[in-house]
């Protein structure tokens, strides 16, 4: 087993493929390097998985489901409570590791590693509540009994950007339904999936249950499983550009598939909100994980006559986030992933502003090493900017006035995650709810996200649900048995 030490994370974090409850190097013995944004130097190496390694853990996650199937439920969710309660403990690690591979500041990497953890404990307590039912037919003649199984083999593929998050609110459904499960983390941030893979083993799973795949290749990871009909569910987070391909591979197969795919998140602001909540709201809307979310609100659409009153109070709250490492002192702005993120930010605060659109804050790259980009408030945006279609993922609010095409614009886009609104008129938040074609909203209020709640959306944003009792059954298949007795 190969461990790396890495700075102010309190034990060495496995940095093997884990496969079939062993941590290996992989069929082919390559590494590939761990980039640490802040800096842009590399942080460690870690193995890279090839399709031979998919192969295999698809081979020891398939032998271990009959186990993991029969498992009591009571079991899977003492083994869930197991990690909820060893990831509450190392809190600490779990942030700080986020903080070096992904840039994130360290107050949101707190908050994730928070968040993460609930996703076990949520499962833990929905384990034991797959239900089922047993009725008479309508006609008397025989009965009717429904039951629940587990989808089987399960291949989970899961983003840069939220990498504890997104790795429990997938582990914990599948695990509480039963279902083995082979994780392909992103190639950016695979250190933190890796530690709780340690943590969940650790915890009492049969090996095989749980299997993570790192590799700088995604591709031969995903076509290889997708190929390979004892994989039977697919759940991916990520953009809907790689959503749309997996869709058409998981298609030869049937296999059943859930999709959390990108986003383009209006944040609406009516004439009758309160302001100040309302900058609030938007703060954490928009600079979550410093703009990186799918959840991020992407376009600004206020009221004609508090327009301007709103962009300057955002501005001087956005031009108050101090940038740099995630975990020195005062920083509230951490650098982006990669170089890539900060090229593309860039440009599209340089299409807006090349249209008419002027920066009240921020607006320029920063020079010296790392992948940091500050706050940014744009307004005069025009119509046919980029940043009004292309999702940001990065710390910049474009603002446009409306009279009366609120709705309308928030609705132009082939996107329907998330929507924001403020409002002083609860009955008009509700009908403005409804109007929304997206799969959440937030009425005054700037974070949605819970365990509990269902988390999906509609259009080219997704299909299926997350967390909540939904998202235990989509990892779960119905069987109708007809008899009688």
């Amino acid at each position: 087993m190969t461990t790396e030490t890495i700075a102010g994370v309190s034990r060495p974090v496995p940095t093997d493929l884990l496969i079939g409850g062993k941590w290996v190097a992989g069929s082919g013995g390559d590494r590939f390097d761990v980039t640490d944004p802040a800096d842009g130097t590399t942080l460690c190496t870690v193995a890279d998985a090839t399709a031979a390694d998919a192969t295999a853990a698809i081979d020891a996650a398939y032998a271990v489901l009959p186990e993991l199937a029969a498992m009591p439920p009571r079991r899977r969710a003492e083994i869930l409570r197991t990690a909820f309660e060893v990831m509450t403990e190392r809190l600490d690690d779990i942030a700080l590791l986020m903080v070096r591979e992904n840039g994130k500041a360290l107050a949101d990497a707190k908050a994730e590693a928070t968040y993460a953890a609930e996703f076990f404990r949520w499962y833990a307590e929905e384990a034991v509540r797959i239900d089922g039912n047993y009725t008479t037919a309508p006609a008397g003649t025989n009965k009717i009994l429904v039951t629940r199984q587990p989808v089987r083999v399960a291949l989970l593929i899961t983003p840069w950007n939220f990498p504890a998050a997104m790795a429990t609110r997938k582990w914990g459904p599948a695990i509480a339904a039963g279902c083995p499960t082979i994780l392909k983390p992103a190639a950016e941030t695979p250190l933190t999936a890796l530690l709780i893979a340690e943590i969940l083993t650790d915890a009492g799973l049969p090996a095989g249950a749980v299997n993570v795949l790192p590799s700088s290749k995604a591709a031969p990871i995903s076509e290889t499983a997708l190929a390979d009909f004892r994989v039977r569910k697919l759940s991916f987070t990520g953009s809907t550009k790689v959503g749309q391909g997996l869709l058409k591979l998981s298609a030869d197969n049937v296999v059943n598939t859930s999709m959390e795919l990108g986003g383009n998140a209006p944040f609406l602001v009516f004439a009758d909100a309160d302001l100040d909540a309302a900058v609030d709201g938007a703060m954490l809307a928009k600079l979550r994980n410093g703009g990186e979310a799918c959840t991020a609100a992407n376009r600004f659409y206020v009221e004609e006559s508090i327009a301007d009153r709103f962009a300057d109070k955002l501005a001087s709250a956005m031009g108050s986030m101090s940038m740099g490492r995630g975990d020195d002192d005062g920083v509230k702005l951490g650098p982006l992933v990669n170089e890539a993120t900060v090229d593309k930010v860039d440009r599209l605060v340089k299409d807006a502003i090349s249209g008419g659109a002027r920066a009240l804050v921020g607006g320029k790259r920063p020079d010296g090493a790392g992948f940091c980009y500050p706050a940014t408030v744009l307004v005069d945006v025009p119509e046919k900017a980029d940043c009004l279609t292309e999702e940001i993922f990065g710390p910049v609010a474009p603002i446009v006035s409306f009279s009366s095409e609120a709705v309308r614009q928030a609705n132009d886009t082939p996107y329907g995650l998330v929507a924001y609104l403020y409002t002083g008129d609860l009955g008009r938040g509700l009908r403005v709810s409804e109007s929304l074609e997206c799969g959440m909203v937030g009425i005054n209020r700037g974070v949605i996200s819970d365990p509990a709640a269902p988390f999906g959306g509609m259009k080219q944003s997704g299909i299926g649900r997350e967390g909540a009792h939904d998202g235990l059954l989509e990892f779960l298949e119905t069987k109708y048995v007809a008899f009688t007795p």
